[in-house]
């Protein structure tokens, strides 16, 4: 179902309440102070960018949001679910996946491999079953191997047909990224944190992932939160932005209003004399 099908059947009372809820979230390492005080929603089928200079707190800000770093005081909640004090494997099962800005691919692995790991966190044959590969272990294994393969199909010929058994190291980079966006896809998640995306990639390539993302939300039904410096790729997809510097929110609206306001252009470009 698209996005737009989807969206025409929730109820108004689902869409108006936040997916993800992030309420005064402060940490410090030692005696830095990487987040103060920040607070954001997000809503059901958006797309959000976090966008700042490097030393912002965007990186941190996702590894709090997927249990990677406790925040010392706020709250997070993910579909009324409070977040903190959860472990990464635990956020995974509630409906959040990430990709990392340095790739994490399995590089001696098959692309089919890379991700049909991803499911194991979901499986529920035990360690005894797939010691002695039982009747149940096959079913499951069978079953897992077919969503991998649905799961791939979604970026067309990029990572199907005959690359489905090739090692992952023979990708090209930009097949990289799709490979651990779609091992993300794979453990079922609901919100999406992808960590520059477009890192590394030419205009051509840049334009490609914008165009993927778009249609991970309107085709996947994905809420998608991003992490991005390439101004292309966050204006031509974002639905909002939130800006950081020094770990604070400097700014939240639309790509335009965000990229206009004089405290983004200041952080960005430093203050003028």
């Amino acid at each position: 179902m698209k996005y737009q099908e989807w969206l025409a059947e929730v109820p108004e009372s689902i869409m108006s309440t936040s997916l993800l809820t992030v309420r005064n979230i402060s940490l410090h390492f030692g005696g830095l102070q990487v987040l103060t005080n920040l607070s954001f929603e997000i809503m059901p089928g958006e797309i959000v960018s976090i966008i700042g200079p490097n030393g912002a707190g965007k990186s941190t800000t996702l590894n709090v949001l997927t249990g990677v770093n406790r925040p010392d005081s706020g709250e997070i909640s993910f579909q009324g679910h409070s977040l903190i004090g959860r472990t990464p494997h635990e956020i995974t099962a509630l409906g959040i996946a990430r990709t990392f800005q340095t790739l994490r691919v399995f590089l001696n692995m098959s692309v089919l491999e890379n991700v049909m790991a991803a499911a194991y966190c979901r499986t529920r044959v035990g360690l005894l079953a797939t010691v002695f590969r039982t009747p149940a272990w096959r079913r499951e294994e069978e079953q897992v191997r077919a969503q991998a393969e649905e799961t791939l199909a979604f970026f067309g010929e990029r990572l199907k047909g005959y690359r489905l058994d090739q090692p992952a190291y023979s990708l090209s980079y930009a097949n990289r990224r799709r490979l651990e966006i779609a091992r993300a896809m794979m453990t079922g998640a609901k919100l999406l944190l992808l960590d520059e995306p477009a890192a590394g990639m030419n205009p051509h390539e840049s334009a490609e992932i914008t165009s993927l993302i778009g249609q991970l939300r309107d085709q996947g039904g994905y809420t998608i939160v991003l992490i991005e410096h390439d101004m292309s790729v966050v204006g031509g997809i974002s639905d909002r932005v939130i800006a950081l510097d020094h770990g604070e929110k400097i700014a939240e609206g639309t790509f335009a209003e965000v990229t206009a306001n004089e405290q983004v252009v200041e952080a960005y470009l430093g203050r003028k004399h």
